[in-house]
C-alpha cells in the first residue's frame, strides 16, 4: 500500500473512532395488540365520503361551527395553565438536549493561574500561567455519549408531542363544557315553565278544594309537584354555576370582562339550534399510530429508553478522556508573554471498569426493564386508544336512534298532558292521571335534552380519539 492510499486509510480509522460506534439495540415497533379494524354497529352510517380527509388534519376551526364556542377555545389555547406547562416542558427538554449535544464536543476554557510557595534556601518560588484548556473531554469510542444525547432526543421529541395530547383534551373539555352549559340552560327553562304551570295546577286545585269540588289530597299532591319542581330547578341551577366555574377555569381567565364572551353572550338559544359539528370519518386503527400524539409520545419515550440501553452497554467499556492545554508560564507576571514561555501539555486517561460488584450489569438490566415497560405503556396506549374510538363510535350509533326515540316520547307524553287536562277539567279523569301526565311529561323533555347533549359530545369525544384538534388552520 502507497503512502496515498495509507493516509487514506489512517484519516478514515480516526474519523470512524472519532465517530464513536452505536451499541443501542435495533428498533423494531412492536405490533399494535388491537384489532385490524373498529367493531360494526348495527345500523352505523360514516356519512362522509370514502375519500374523507383524516380527523387529524381537520382543524378545529373547521370542526365546530359555533363563533361563541371558537372564541372560548382561542382563549384557552392562550391562557390554560396546563398548557402553558406542557409548552415549558418542551423548553426544558429542549435544553437538556442541548446539554447533551454540547457533551460530544470539547469544552474550551480560558485560565489563568498563579502559584507562590517556599523553596529551597528560604527562597520563594513562583509561578504563573495563562492559556486555554480542555478538561477531561470524553473521547466516546463507545458510543456513551452519544446514546444519551439520542435519549435526550426522543425525550424532546416525546414533550413535543405531550403538548399535543394537552391541547387535543383541552379543546375537547372546552366544547364538552361549553355544550353543557347550553344544556344546562335548556333544562333549566323547561324546569322554570313546567314550575309554572304546576304552580297554576295549585291555585286552581286551591280553588276547587274550597269550593268543595275536590278532596284536599288533590290539593296536596299538585303542592308536592310544585316543591319537586323547586328541588329540581335548584340542583339545575347549581350544575349550571358548577360547568360555569370548570369552564372558567380551562379558559383560564374570567368569562367576563376585558371584552371577552360571557358563558351566554351570543349563544344558540337551544341544543338543538347548534349549529352541526363537521362529519367524523372512523378511519382504521394504524391511523392511530400516525394521528394520535399520546401514542406518538409513547413510541418516542420507547426509543428513548432503547437508547439507555447503548448508554447501559457502553459502561462495560473503557472510558478514555483527553485533558490538554496550550498558554504560557512564566515565573514573573511580566515574562507570561515573552518568547520562549509557550507550550502545551496532553494529558490522557483511560479508566477500565473492573470489578465493580455488579454495578454495570444492574445498570443495563434496569436499562432493558425500563424498555419492557416502555413497550408495555406503548401498547396499553394503543389499547386505550382503540377502546376510546370504539366507545365512541358505539355512542355515536346508539345514541341517534335513542334520540329520535325519546323525541317522538316526549311528543306523545304532551299530547297526553293536555288529553288529561281536559279531561280533569271535565271530570272524566282523576287529578291522579293529569298528575301523573306531568310528571311523565317533565321527564321526557329533560331526557331529550340529556340525550341530544350525549349526542353532540360523542362527537367530539370521537374526534378527541381519532386524534383531532391538534392542528390550526
Amino acid at each position: 500500500m502507497n503512502k496515498k492510499h495509507l493516509s487514506k486509510a489512517l484519516a478514515v480509522g480516526a474519523a470512524a473512532l472519532l465517530a464513536g460506534c452505536s451499541m443501542i439495540p435495533r428498533y423494531e415497533r412492536p405490533p399494535a395488540p388491537v384489532a385490524a379494524g373498529f367493531p360494526v354497529y348495527v345500523g352505523a352510517t360514516s356519512g362522509v365520503s370514502a375519500d374523507a380527509a383524516p380527523v387529524a388534519s381537520v382543524a378545529w376551526q373547521d370542526f365546530f361551527s359555533d363563533e361563541t364556542l371558537k372564541r372560548l377555545i382561542g382563549l384557552s389555547l392562550a391562557n390554560n395553565r396546563d398548557l402553558r406547562v406542557a409548552v415549558l416542558n418542551i423548553e426544558q427538554t429542549r435544553a437538556q438536549l442541548q446539554i447533551r449535544r454540547a457533551d460530544q464536543l470539547p469544552a474550551v476554557n480560558g485560565v489563568f493561574s498563579g502559584s507562590r510557595a517556599p523553596g529551597a534556601n528560604g527562597n520563594t518560588t513562583s509561578l504563573y500561567s495563562v492559556g486555554l484548556a480542555v478538561t477531561a473531554y470524553e473521547l466516546d469510542f463507545f458510543g456513551r455519549i452519544g446514546s444519551l444525547k439520542e435519549v435526550a432526543l426522543a425525550q424532546y421529541l416525546a414533550t413535543e408531542e405531550g403538548r399535543r395530547t394537552a391541547q387535543i383534551s383541552l379543546i375537547s373539555s372546552v366544547a364538552t363544557t361549553y355544550l353543557s352549559i347550553l344544556a344546562d340552560d335548556e333544562l333549566i327553562d323547561i324546569t322554570r315553565q313546567t314550575l309554572a304551570t304546576r304552580q297554576e295546577s295549585v291555585r286552581l286545585s286551591k280553588l276547587r278544594f274550597d269550593a268543595g269540588v275536590t278532596s284536599e289530597l288533590d290539593y296536596q299532591q299538585a303542592l308536592s309537584l310544585v316543591e319537586a319542581a323547586r328541588v329540581v330547578y335548584s340542583q339545575q341551577q347549581r350544575q349550571r354555576a358548577l360547568d360555569e366555574n370548570a369552564l372558567t377555569l380551562l379558559v383560564g381567565r374570567p368569562l367576563g370582562g376585558d371584552g371577552l364572551p360571557t358563558a351566554t353572550a351570543g349563544k344558540p338559544a337551544s341544543l338543538a339550534q347548534l349549529e352541526p359539528l363537521a362529519p367524523v370519518p372512523a378511519g382504521l386503527p394504524s391511523d392511530l399510530l400516525v394521528n394520535r400524539p399520546d401514542i406518538r409520545q409513547a413510541e418516542q419515550l420507547l426509543l428513548a429508553s432503547n437508547a439507555n440501553i447503548g448508554a447501559a452497554r457502553a459502561a462495560f467499556f473503557p472510558r478514555i478522556s483527553l485533558t490538554a492545554g496550550v498558554g504560557s508560564a512564566s515565573s514573573q507576571l511580566s515574562g507570561l508573554l515573552k518568547s520562549g514561555s509557550w507550550g502545551f501539555t496532553v494529558a490522557p486517561q483511560l479508566l477500565l471498569p473492573i470489578f465493580d460488584y455488579g454495578r454495570n450489569n444492574a445498570g443495563l438490566d434496569t436499562a432493558r426493564a425500563g424498555r419492557d415497560i416502555a413497550i408495555a405503556q406503548y401498547e396499553k396506549s394503543i389499547q386505550t386508544a382503540f377502546r376510546e374510538v370504539a366507545d365512541a363510535l358505539a355512542t355515536r350509533t346508539t345514541l341517534a336512534d335513542q334520540l329520535q326515540a325519546q323525541q317522538a316520547q316526549a311528543n306523545a307524553e304532551a299530547v297526553r298532558f293536555r288529553l288529561s287536562d281536559l279531561r280533569y277539567q271535565n271530570g272524566i279523569s282523576s287529578y291522579l292521571d293529569l298528575l301523573d301526565a306531568q310528571r311523565s311529561l317533565f321527564a321526557a323533555q329533560q331526557a331529550v335534552v340529556q340525550t341530544r347533549l350525549a349526542q353532540l359530545q360523542s362527537q367530539v369525544a370521537l374526534y378527541r380519539a381519532l386524534g383531532g384538534g391538534w392542528k390550526d388552520r
